[in-house]
């Protein structure tokens, strides 16, 4: 079928998906939930958390569903979100933000991702600087949009980027600089140094700095600082977040996306022909979670750091080396002296052997670089304590 051509191949391809047969696979999260379902295996690969949501949001939930919210809402966002997210950034981060003009909601961060990059790339010349490991859609989406990907490494042992390798892969034809922070897949928080040299490159060669912060208030050693307020930061700034891993309902796919009213006004032009809008209902209970008290997010971002200690321990105990996270929802971990040197491997026999799902870090690495991340593996640790434990006691059997 020769017709069946396309941008789908090159996104295919650019996420590492595309055979040499022209076969497209299924993503390594897909493989592996589907090997745990089928072998009785925990899941730890893929980042989802067994935790309920704030008793506030499903209530505001049901209300907006039996009070008719049922239908198209605006396309920007319902306008109590867009000022409830406005609030959150102004009480959180000092950021003084727009509601009616400087904001989207979207799809999830990765609709934002997707409309921005779509919306700012204009030539297969132009390039967007990444951090490596990164999260799949990145790459799937740069290529896409058409443009070129380039990787800048974050190096072991702390996951942050060499000051010579990012300034050499920012350059005149960089037309977005995008930054995860906190960082999945590494758990790692960059440096204010590494910021300022982020803010410092974007200016000189007129690139826009989109960020991807969804994990902003899982930072487990002193606050978050988002990009947007550093100095000359804001005028160039693109900043994503979601409802998604703070609340724990990363089904409701409700995330936003805010900056600069004129590159906002790009980016809902391409997004309104994605999803046009999405999660009517609920966007007011989304609402209703940004304004929750300061002692829940402290209380979320505490409970997630003991699991991460509880995870740490289990694994240390089962023979892996560990980097232990900075935030987010995920632990790294070397399986080299468990004979797991190559990590894709020893993550494709991990349920069948032991019972536990996990990724290599590999899945989130171009291939060049790969064999620089090839013993590490990924472990998600926001499932519940005794989730982990059980978790812990069969790992064990790794070691003996």
């Amino acid at each position: 079928m020769g017709f069946v051509s396309g941008a789908w191949r090159r996104t295919a391809a650019g996420a590492g998906l595309l055979g040499a047969d022209g076969v497209v696979m299924p993503t390594i999260f897909a493989e592996m939930s589907a090997l745990a379902a089928r072998t009785g295996a925990i899941n730890l690969g893929q980042g989802f958390p067994d935790d309920d949501p704030p008793r506030v949001m499903v209530d505001a939930a049901r209300a907006a569903i039996a009070d008719g919210l049922n239908q198209y809402p605006p396309g920007r966002g319902v306008p109590d979100l867009l000022a409830a997210i406005a609030e959150h950034q102004r009480r959180f981060h000092g950021l003084e933000i727009d509601p009616e003009r400087e904001v989207i909601v979207t799809a999830g961060a990765t609709e934002a991702i997707a409309a921005t990059l779509l919306a700012l790339v204009d030539s297969p010349d132009d390039e967007v600087v990444v951090f490596e490991p990164f999260y799949d859609s990145y790459a799937a989406v740069v290529a896409l949009a058409g443009a070129q990907l380039r990787t800048v490494p974050l190096r072991r042992p702390d996951f942050q980027p060499d000051p010579e390798e990012l300034a050499a892969a920012v350059t005149d034809r960089t037309r977005v600089i995008l930054v995860n922070d906190p960082h999945n897949p590494t758990g790692t928080v960059f440096s204010a140094e590494v910021r300022a040299e982020i803010v410092r490159l974007a200016e000189r060669h007129d690139a826009v700095i989109l960020t991807d912060e969804v994990y902003e208030h899982l930072v487990f050693d002193g606050a978050h600082v988002p990009i947007a307020t550093m100095p000359g930061a804001a005028e160039r700034t693109l900043t994503i977040s979601s409802a998604g891993k703070t609340f724990s309902v990363t089904g409701w796919k409700v995330g936003w996306i805010h900056g600069p009213a004129e590159l906002i006004t790009a980016v809902l032009t391409v997004k309104q022909f994605l999803t046009y809008v999405n999660a009517g209902p609920l966007q007011p209970a989304v609402a209703a979670g940004l304004r929750i008290e300061d002692a829940f997010f402290t209380d979320a971002c505490e409970r997630l750091a003991a699991k991460h200690t509880q995870l740490r321990e289990g694994l240390e105990a089962a023979g892996f080396a560990v980097t232990p996270p900075q935030g987010g929802y995920f632990t790294v971990a070397d399986a080299a002296s468990l004979g797991g040197s190559d990590a894709d491997a020893f993550c494709r026999a991990l349920p069948e052997q032991c019972g536990v799902a996990a990724i290599p870090i590999s899945a989130f690495v171009t291939a060049p670089h790969r064999a620089d991340y090839a013993g590490l593996v990924r472990f998600a640790a926001c499932k519940k304590p005794e989730v982990i434990a059980e978790a812990a006691i069969r790992l064990a059997a790794l070691h003996s």
